[in-house]
């Protein structure tokens, strides 16, 4: 349930970010509502899943999942521009993720 609740916050937020591209500088009504409903939203359930994670695993899953599903909107809706270094910068923040993950598991 709570890894639910994570990535559906997650995924709130990303739609949040994805609409805030949208709204083009709050000049289209529809996605600048929209952004901020779904930030909204994504904040109430990070609050909720702050029940079952640590503060810091869970912003850090929240953070580095989010942009890497940004940096993926990005790419392929956007049609914004990938180079090696935005790649290895983005597997970095996948590492860097993953070994959080990994000292919550390997130390408690």
């Amino acid at each position: 349930m709570q890894w639910i609740l994570l990535t559906f916050g997650i995924l709130t937020q990303v739609c949040a970010a994805t609409c805030m591209k949208l709204s083009s500088s709050f000049t289209n009504l529809l996605p600048t509502i929209l952004a901020f409903v779904f930030s909204g939203i994504s904040y109430v359930i990070f609050i909720l899943a702050l029940k079952y994670f640590d503060l810091n695993f869970a912003w850090a899953v929240w953070g580095g999942l989010g942009i890497l599903l940004i940096a993926i909107v990005g790419i392929f809706y956007f049609h914004e521009p990938v180079n090696v270094v935005k790649i290895i910068s983005i597997l970095l923040i996948v590492i860097g993720v993953t070994g959080l993950n990994l000292s919550d598991m390997m130390f408690k």
